[in-house]
């Protein structure tokens, strides 16, 4: 099943209407309508924000391609 996001806000008279969807005339679909909370919008920002954090934190790579903890692997030993 293919999904498609589509965003809007509901006007005042309560009535969605979707344009342009990617889909054949006459092909069935399900409409699933989930309320965006203000809170969804907040975590995806504080985790963008945390991303940022990142940026240019690494200061140098030693041996990166070479494996992480290798002795604690019981199969190698």
């Amino acid at each position: 099943m293919r999904a498609y996001k589509i965003e809007q806000i509901v006007p005042a008279n309560g009535t969605l209407e979707l344009k342009q969807l990617p889909f054949a005339p006459g092909q069935r679909v399900e409409i699933i309508i989930l309320e965006q909370t203000d809170t969804t919008k907040h975590e995806a920002e504080n985790a963008k924000e945390k991303d940022d954090i990142l940026i240019g934190s690494v200061l140098e790579y030693i041996d990166p391609t070479e494996p992480v903890a290798i002795e604690d692997w019981e199969a190698i030993q």
